[in-house]
């Protein structure tokens, strides 16, 4: 395993903050992405009450080489699953509340009614939050887009996670273009719904490779796109080719908006749903 230079060093969280943050989740029955993903960021977010909330169970179907989390064969679906987030959702008072969830092709709508019902019951409990869901491609299932889209979250985001040419080594079961036509359905169905996404820099990918990535999300009606650097989770996940400097994270920023997206996120610590409700804000200004 690659050293880390030294802007990527970080104080490792309270362990309080952790042991709180478990307890949370157990008394609730929820999982966060926080955990199972083991983001460097954890300590962080949850001492400002946030937390990226994971649906549809902790087990994916998918086995991607860069995730952490657990794949093999899910439980069945928790139909109450729903009024738990919107309950956590109240308890922190969180003002902009992050839903992601594990890929699910077990599932005939790949899990998109059980967003769909977790939207609505954050909107009952909580009527003054935002609500950004950062989806599975649904295998660009038009019906199951269609459900979420529906609940008209404010913000909808899909990664594309890494270069085409790495597709077969870093999520051999995802597609990349398949990945592009979820962002442009979204964004047919309401334009007024932000779209997002975003890349992990470091599995290998040149400049030019990144570059053209963002020219396909922009003609793809992306928004948004975050930029942070792959680190490995544990011994199972894909090595660690580069280690991004803080000066390129800040080159793709700077290119990135030149192209034309509305708002950019881009450095070393920089995950999909990390300071999400400020990234909402900013773009929400116009």
């Amino acid at each position: 395993m690659k050293r880390l230079p030294e802007w990527l060093t970080k104080r490792p969280p309270k362990a309080i903050l952790l042991k709180e943050l478990k307890e949370f989740s157990k008394e609730h029955k929820l999982h966060t992405v926080c955990e199972s993903a083991r983001c460097p960021n954890i300590g962080e977010c949850f001492a400002k009450r946030t937390a990226t909330f994971m649906i549809l169970g902790d087990t994916c179907t998918r086995n991607c080489r860069f995730c952490s989390v657990m794949n093999g064969k899910p439980l069945p679906v928790d139909p109450d699953e729903p009024e738990r987030v919107a309950e956590a959702v109240k308890e922190l008072r969180i003002k902009h509340a992050v839903i992601t969830s594990v890929t699910r092709d077990d599932l005939k709508d790949g899990g998109a009614l059980i967003f769909a019902e977790t939207v609505k019951a954050i909107r009952k409990e909580c009527p003054n939050s935002t609500i950004e869901l950062l989806i599975p491609d649904f295998k660009a299932s038009y019906e199951a887009i269609e459900m979420v889209v529906k609940t008209h979250p404010e913000v909808i985001g899909h990664n594309v996670e890494t270069v085409p040419r790495l597709y077969s080594i870093a999520r051999p079961q995802a597609v990349y273009r398949r990945s592009l036509e979820v962002l442009k359905t979204v964004k047919e169905m309401e334009p007024s719904i932000y779209t997002k996404s975003g890349m992990m820099l470091g599995l290998g990918e040149t400049k030019d490779e990144v570059l053209l990535v963002m020219k396909d999300l922009l003609e793809n009606n992306c928004d948004m796109i975050t930029l942070g650097q792959y680190l490995k989770p544990s011994k199972e996940q894909l090595e660690v080719k580069e280690f991004v400097t803080p000066e390129m994270f800040e080159e793709y920023k700077d290119e990135a908006l030149k192209m034309g997206f509305k708002y950019v996120s881009s450095s070393p610590f920089v995950r999909s749903s990390y300071n999400a409700e400020e990234f909402f804000k900013e773009i929400a200004k116009g």
